[in-house]
């Protein structure tokens, strides 16, 4: 009953936020820091989650595993050039900051379908949470990715510029236990390092809309 009650919750959460975002971008008198707001927050809650699944999932992390598992370097984002820090991310203009934050968005619409459909069989104890953090993961991103795209369009040209990262990992995470929580750890960890890119640049962008000098942010 609370599984089917939490999805029910939270596609309602996201089509509040979808509405309030629509409204907002259609109101002219609504100043454009508001809606970086909006995304922001969105991307804090994104984040926080995959944090969280990760921890969970690396409870159950064997020992060799540590061995094995693939290096950040190899996720399929590792690519695209980002900003390491703060300070590299003032110098980025707001339009390339927001480019670069939809381009990370969308490297994982494919990656995040292969964990939510892994999921359901993934051989763990907190199998149906981490199946249902899953899901929500997936409707935050849609919607944020929903709220940048308004954004994008209210900054111009530069910021609706993607960069194509595509996934080919494919649907195959590995037959046996060790191998499928190898992998599902690895593609988390990933997430987490982008959600985490991403959630920086829009607390920038958002910084930035602000603050009259950005070397206040």
């Amino acid at each position: 009953m609370s599984h089917g009650t939490s999805g029910t919750s939270g596609t309602s959460g996201s089509r509040i936020f979808m509405t309030v975002l629509y409204l907002v971008a259609s109101c002219s008198s609504v100043p454009i820091n508001d809606l970086l707001d909006r995304v922001s927050q969105r991307s804090d809650k994104i984040h926080s989650l995959s944090t969280t699944l990760s921890q969970e999932l690396d409870s159950q992390f064997p020992l060799m595993g540590r061995v094995i598992t693939p290096r950040p370097y190899m996720c399929h984002t590792s690519s695209l050039q980002t900003p390491n820090d703060k300070a590299q991310a003032l110098q980025v203009s707001e339009s390339d900051l927001l480019s670069l934050a939809r381009s990370l968005l969308q490297a994982w619409v494919d990656p995040l379908l292969v964990l939510s459909s892994s999921a359901s069989s993934l051989p763990h104890p907190a199998q149906n949470a981490i199946a249902t953090k899953i899901r929500e993961l997936q409707e935050h991103s849609k919607s944020l990715g929903d709220g940048l795209d308004i954004l994008s369009g209210k900054m111009g040209p530069a910021a609706q510029n993607l960069s194509l990262l595509p996934y080919s990992g494919g649907n195959d995470i590995g037959q046996d236990r060790i191998s499928r929580i190898i992998h599902l750890n690895f593609l988390m960890s990933c997430f987490r390092r982008d959600s985490h890119k991403i959630d920086s640049f829009l607390k920038v962008l958002r910084c930035r809309a602000t603050q009259p000098q950005p070397e206040m942010c």
